[in-house]
């Protein structure tokens, strides 16, 4: 037994980074525990283990006294010099009581301590993994429904997919991988609790990210992103280099790029317009692919805006059911009134 503990202690001193002195403390106080439960003591007990050999040692304390009441806590001066060579009134002397099978006993309980210790190791590395992903994505494919959320393997846990941060015309079968977003992380007593998302905005803005290299490189930012979750969102960009422009970088030859990413979103269409500093400006080019013929603020709104745009235009403008002005207006942050233009609209011969 002293061997193999010494040389277990060792091992997980070097690859866990358990310290030795942790591990000691731990089994100290565990086989403290199985003492009293097999033996039925009340003493005071103290555990000594060799960090070098492994030997462990069984000792009960006990105090000095003039005349013994309690011989399970204290010994009288006379019997205490057996174990002092001169012990004085009120000190504690210890008499080791190391039982003969205590061996076996020690055994068992060192692999208890020690497998409960790795999982909370291994439980406290997945929980730094983690805690530093929320806010990014992860790979991880469906492990299976319970209720009405999904549990999701991730390789070296398991993550939470919950009801409202489902894609409503998603499946998730069993097997299936997608991308989610690490919206949550928290710590419980059966380990890390790692939420994730499918809606989250967040997700759709680092999928562009990972797919345009122009916006992993800064010179195009997404300055706003809104969804309705598999059916339709918009994508605000803008570029820093007047020589790039941020809609044909999202896009891509062909629309590759931005086909990638809604293939990722199970189909859902992404508009991406062009975000501007002035707010009706950006208003305008939200409302694409509307034409606008006019716009102006609303007299004593601090943000509201009307939007006149060509009469056979209103119903894109609007969106079915009223969709494309939900989005903008949650895009731009404006509450927006869009009536069809009743004057005569000038061609674009450009």
């Amino acid at each position: 037994m002293s061997k193999e503990l010494s040389r277990v202690i060792k091992q997980l001193e070097r690859e866990k980074g358990i310290s030795k002195g942790t591990l000691i403390d731990m089994l100290k106080a565990a086989l403290i525990s199985a003492y009293k439960k097999h033996f039925g003591s009340s003493h005071n007990i103290e555990i000594d283990i060799d960090p070098i050999t492994g030997d462990i040692k069984v000792f009960a304390i006990k105090r000095v006294v003039k005349e013994v009441r309690d011989p399970r806590v204290e010994i009288s001066k006379e019997d205490s010099i057996k174990y002092d060579v001169n012990p004085e009134e009120g000190s504690t002397v210890r008499i080791e009581i190391t039982p003969k099978d205590f061996g076996r006993i020690a055994a068992q309980t060192a692999k208890q301590v020690i497998v409960q210790r790795l999982k909370e190791a291994e439980r406290e590395a997945i929980y730094e993994e983690f805690k530093g992903k929320v806010g990014d994505i992860v790979n991880g494919s469906i492990y299976r429904k319970d209720k009405n959320q999904v549990m999701v393997n991730l390789g070296k846990t398991e993550g939470i997919l919950p009801a409202q941060e489902q894609i409503q015309t998603e499946e998730y079968e069993p097997g299936r991988s997608y991308k989610f977003y690490v919206l949550e992380v928290r710590k419980t007593t059966k380990g890390p609790k790692i939420v994730l998302s499918r809606t989250h905005p967040g997700l759709l803005k680092r999928l562009f990210e990972l797919e345009v290299p122009e916006i992993h490189d800064g010179v195009v930012e997404i300055k706003a992103v809104v969804r309705e979750p598999g059916t339709r969102s918009k994508v605000a960009v803008w570029s820093n280099d007047p020589n790039v422009d941020p809609i044909g970088a999202c896009v891509g030859s062909k629309g590759s790029r931005v086909q990638a990413v809604s293939r990722e979103l199970s189909g859902e269409r992404i508009d991406i317009v062009t975000w501007n500093p002035n707010p009706l400006t950006f208003i305008a080019n939200a409302l694409s692919p509307a034409k606008v013929i006019k716009i102006e603020k609303i007299e004593g709104e601090e943000k509201g805006a009307r939007v006149w745009v060509p009469p056979d235009q209103l119903s894109l403008a609007i969106g079915r059911e009223g969709q494309n002005a939900r989005l903008v207006a949650r895009l731009t942050g404006w509450r927006i009134d869009i009536k069809p233009y009743e004057g005569e609209i000038e061609l674009d011969k450009g």
